[in-house]
Order: structure tokens, then sequence, then C-alpha cells
């Protein structure tokens, strides 16, 4: 271990990780204590209504959402490496565009697909104008230029700081929504303020940025001039696009297709042992996001970057396997002093869902090298296959076991994509002298 922190690159990781985890440790503790009011305010039926709203604009968002973020860092980091400043602007700007474009189509569609799915997702007809309007987030929940702007220039600081802005807003929402029993409108449109304030937060500080960078007319939206000056621009987005939108269907749709099959009171079962799991693997998803970054200054040809996601990912499984024994150990009195002992079923999901904990968490350093070599192809026909047996495994385990079986559909879903994945990053690794430095350079004109 002396070893690999003598590693400036690692040191670069862990820093970076643990900037993200003072804000997200804030965030999680917030987010705890508004699904805390929400779960006591509310009835089991009316709350998971409200997970499924949020989870449907969610899904909806992530479906339709270009990974503009990965775009930047792909291509903004060599450039700003290289000084281009007119390459980044270029990537910025189509980055922008795709935001713009993919925030309204999603929006749109959204909005239509809503009245046809309403009842099958269990959203009773009196709350149907609230989920209605909270559609009309789905935009700004689509743009990730700024965060890709920000995790390029480094600045992890800020993004550990807006991350806490969302929660603490939705968490002093929620208190006042439980306290003056404003009932299921209160807290939807709490939910709502508080991730539209936080998404302005982070395009202000990443306008701010650029500026002190000098870095001028990075915002200007383009799609087809800017591409032309990208190679392989297009190839990259649509992939990666297409890899989140089967992501967000194993995740974020999980608690839709649980209330399809199940009802909403088993979503918000779900959406509880979910919120648990997630915050457990925080480190693993905190590590990922300065971990990709950081490889892009790498040479893919040497082992460096190998070298970094081997350490990284076994750093990620140790922390994993002390977070599924804490988790296993205060999860049930933490959620009955939380949600009350009506949600203690969902301590027997989490109890099963976290013994994949170590495995997501060992594997998170797979798709970004995979990215850095190339085959972002790879990765999404990794995510295509684990997801699809996933769904198969979520909709025919929920029907025979019932909220059992979705949390062993669950386990056996991250298993499946860290496998797929990992047989391509080996190819990969052993093929590594053929790769290139670096994203590719501009189109010729």
């Amino acid at each position: 271990m002396r070893r690999w922190f003598s590693d400036g690159a690692f040191r670069a990781i862990v820093r970076n990780a643990i900037y993200l985890a003072s804000g997200n440790a804030v965030g999680a503790l917030l987010g705890l204590l508004a699904l805390a009011c929400a779960g006591r305010g509310l009835s089991p039926t009316l709350f998971g209504t409200l997970v499924v709203v949020q989870a449907y604009a969610k899904s909806v968002s992530d479906f339709a959402k270009f990974q503009t973020w990965q775009f930047v860092v792909q291509f903004g980091t060599p450039a700003l490496a290289r000084k281009n400043i007119d390459r980044f602007r270029d990537v910025t700007g189509f980055s922008f565009g795709l935001d713009l474009a993919s925030g309204v189509i999603a929006l749109a569609g959204g909005m239509l697909l809503l009245p046809l799915l309403s009842h099958a997702v269990g959203i009773k007809p009196e709350d149907f104008w609230w989920a209605l309007g909270y559609c009309t987030l789905i935009p700004v929940l689509t743009a990730a230029t700024p965060t890709g702007i920000l995790r390029t220039i480094d600045r992890f600081d800020l993004i550990a700081m807006q991350e806490a802005i969302t929660p603490l807003l939705r968490a002093i929402g929620s208190v006042i929504a439980y306290f003056g029993h404003l009932g299921f409108p209160g807290f939807i449109a709490t939910w709502y303020l508080s991730a539209l304030v936080g998404s302005g937060t982070l395009w202000l500080f990443a306008v701010q940025e650029l500026r002190r960078q000098k870095i001028e007319n990075a915002l200007r939206p383009g799609l087809f001039a800017p591409a032309r000056r990208i190679k392989g621009a297009w190839d990259f987005v649509w992939t990666t696009n297409f890899a989140h939108s089967i992501w967000s269907a194993r995740n974020a749709g999980s608690n839709v297709l649980v209330g399809i099959v199940l009802g909403p009171a088993a979503a918000g079962l779900f959406k509880v042992a979910l919120t648990f799991f997630d915050a457990a693997g925080t480190p693993a998803s905190l590590m990922q996001k300065s971990f990709y970054p950081e490889i892009m200054r790498l040479d893919p040809a040497s082992q460096r970057p190998w070298k970094l996601g081997l350490r990284s990912g076994a750093l990620a499984a140790g922390l994993g396997v002390a977070m599924a024994l804490l988790v296993i150990v205060v999860g049930k009195p933490l959620i009955s002093a939380v949600f009350g002992a009506q949600y203690l079923e969902s301590y027997d999901v989490l109890r099963v869902m976290s013994v994949a904990l170590v495995v997501s968490m060992a594997g998170f350093p797979l798709e970004s090298l995979l990215y850095i070599a190339g085959r972002q192809r790879a990765a999404l026909v990794a995510q295509a296959l684990s997801a699809l047996l996933y769904v198969g495994l979520l909709i025919g385990m929920s029907q025979l076991f019932g909220i059992m079986g979705a949390a062993i559909a669950y386990f056996f879903g991250q298993c499946l994509e860290a496998l797929f994945q990992l047989v391509p990053t080996l190819q990969s690794y052993r093929r590594r002298h053929t790769l290139s430095f670096h994203a590719p350079e501009e189109a010729q004109p």
C-alpha cells in the first residue's frame, strides 16, 4: 500500500474521491432524512407513488441523455493538456448542444408516455397532474456538461460542494412538509425545487471556473459543425448513450418494474433497500468519478493505467467487504429508526443485495479502462447483455418470489455486469501495445 500511494496518479484518485466523499457523505445523511420524513409523513402507498414519480422522471432522462460528461473528459482532457483551447471549445459546445437537444426530446417523450403508463405504475388520477408537472424537471436531469467541465479542470471540490446542496434543500423542505402536514403535494414540490436549484448551482460553478481559466465561448451550443472537427465524436456519444440507457433501465428503472409487477408499496420497500445499497457503494462510485479523468492523462499502451485500475479495484473491494458487514449489522435497527417498523421487510432485501457490494465495487474501474482502450462498444455489449438478463430475472423472480426475488435478481445482475466487462478488459490489457495515447485528434477539414 505504501508503494501504491507513492504513485501521484493513485494519490490524486484517492484525494479527489475524498473530496467527493465529503459532499456525498453529508448528502447521503440529508437524503436519508428526506426519505425518512416522506416515509413517516405519507402512507406506504403514497410513499411508493412518490418514489415511482421520481424514478419515472429519472428513468426517462437517463434513457435519453447522452453521457456528455464522459465525452468532455475523453476529448477535453487531452485538449487542455495540449493547451488546445479551440479544441476544448468544440468539445464543450458539442456537449452542451447534445444536452439541449436530448433534454427537449426527453421532456416531450416523458410527458406523452406518462398518461399511458401512469395506471400501470400505480399513479392514481388525483396524483397524475403532480407527476406530469414533475416531468418538466427532465431536461435539467439530462444535462451533464458542467460535471464534465469541472472534472476535466480538476475541480472536484466544487462538485463535492454542489452534491450537498440538493439533499440539503430536499431535507429542509421534507422536514417542513412533514411537520406542516403538507402531504404528497408538499413532498413532491420539495423534491422538484431542490433538484432544480442544485442543478442550477452546478452550471454556475462551471461558468465561473471557465471564466477563471479564461476560456471564453466554451458553452456556445453546436452539433454538426464541431462534430466534424472531432473525429469519433458521434460514435462515442451514441455508444455511451446506449450504454447509459441500458444502465438506467437496470437501476433507476428497477423501481418502476417492481412497481408494475408488485405494486407501489413494494416499490417503496425496494427503494429503501436501494437507498442503503447505493449509500454503502458510495466509495466505489466516488473513486470512479475521480479515476476516469486521471487515467485519461496516462498512456494506455503502458502498464500504469492498468495497474491503477487493479489497485483502485482492490482498495474498493476491501471497502466493499467492510461496508457489506456494516450494512448487515446496523441495517435493521437503522431502517426501523429512520423509516419505521412498517419498512423492516426491506432489511431482508438489503441483506441479499449487500453481497453484491464487493463485486460491484471491485469492478468499478472496468468500464473506464475499456474507454481509454477505445473499446466503448465492448462496454456497451457487456451492459446490454447483463441488463437484458437482469430485467428478465427481475420480472420472473419477482412474480415467483415477490420482493425477495427482486433482491436476488439484483445480486445476479451486478455479478453478470462485472463478468461481462472483465473479459474484454483482460483482452484489451493483453493488446495494450497496439493502443494509441489520448483521444483522437481533430478530423481533417
